[in-house]
């Protein structure tokens, strides 16, 4: 069932942005680069106090904003944590970011939590307790989520959809959006021998919120084949480079995101990336007018 949640409607530009990086904010605050927005983890920012929110408003004053969570665990079996919900909302109440996300993934159960974000079975009980948990948080936060597509490395047997079908579905019962990660698409796609293409045109891209472009690193499973990792640890790759342009072609126009969360680089060198990615943007919008 759609939730009553009232949706804010201010959105990110169709823009270029990076992930926020604690030694970067100095240069940030000294130089003003032109970026279309910032992006943080919110579990970085739960907290009362200190440095890491003072720097933050002060961003968040320059730039548009979007807050992206990893600890939900909206896939879980068991009851979402109330405590980490509540706090979710202080911080977006303090901050109102123009985008809010979440993962398709679980990484609780039984008490413990998992420093992963880890895959769950495509169907229908999954479905529901899914679409449950994500009507409590837009319920709570009077706000749209953006629900973004996972990077797998093994699939449930037990699956009734593909992930396009389930992704699908979830947006057409909860009225959440999609948080297109490009490279997450790229690494499922090789890693169980689809069309990572043919996925993201499965989706309903009218849903589409924001994109999301990352690196992976490259390794063989016990067959020889290609396994890759989403690390979030090197440079975009070319095929993924490729699979965005694609992407615009079939979507238009969207907020795109660049992030880096391991060898984070120099400041200059993620700017460089989301300059690459500006360009897309522009040529994508040029198209539309022509």
């Amino acid at each position: 069932m759609k939730t009553d949640a009232a949706v804010h409607d201010d959105r990110l530009p169709a823009r270029a942005g990076i992930g926020l990086k604690a030694r970067h904010v100095p240069e940030i605050l000294d130089t003003g680069i032109d970026v279309g927005f910032f992006e943080v983890h919110a579990e970085n920012y739960m907290v009362a106090g200190g440095p890491f929110l003072a720097h933050l408003g002060r961003i968040r004053e320059r730039y548009p904003l979007s807050i992206h969570g990893v600890g939900l665990s909206i896939g879980a079996e068991g009851r979402l944590n109330a405590a980490h919900l509540d706090r979710l909302s202080a911080l977006l109440s303090r901050f109102e970011p123009q985008s809010f996300s979440e993962h398709l993934a679980w990484s609780s159960h039984g008490g413990n939590f998992y420093n992963d974000l880890l895959p769950m079975p495509y169907d229908r009980i999954t479905l529901q307790r899914v679409c449950d948990h994500i009507d409590q948080v837009q319920q709570r936060l009077k706000r749209r989520l953006l629900l973004e597509n996972p990077s797998t490395y093994v699939e449930y047997e037990c699956s009734t959809m593909d992930e396009a079908q389930f992704l699908s579905e979830v947006v057409r019962r909860c009225g959440c959006g999609l948080l297109l990660d490009v490279n997450n698409a790229y690494v499922s796609a090789v890693n169980h021998g689809r069309d990572a293409q043919a996925f993201i045109s499965a989706l309903p891209l009218s849903a589409v919120g924001q994109i999301h472009l990352a690196g992976f690193d490259e390794d063989r499973d016990s067959a020889g084949s290609r396994l890759l990792i989403d690390t979030h640890a090197a440079a975009i790759d070319a095929a993924v480079w490729a699979l965005y342009d694609a992407t615009l072609r079939m979507a238009g126009p969207l907020p795109t995101l660049i992030e880096r969360d391991n060898n984070i680089p120099a400041l200059e060198v993620l700017c460089a990336e989301a300059q690459r990615a500006e360009r897309a943007l522009a040529e994508c919008s040029t198209r539309q007018f022509q």
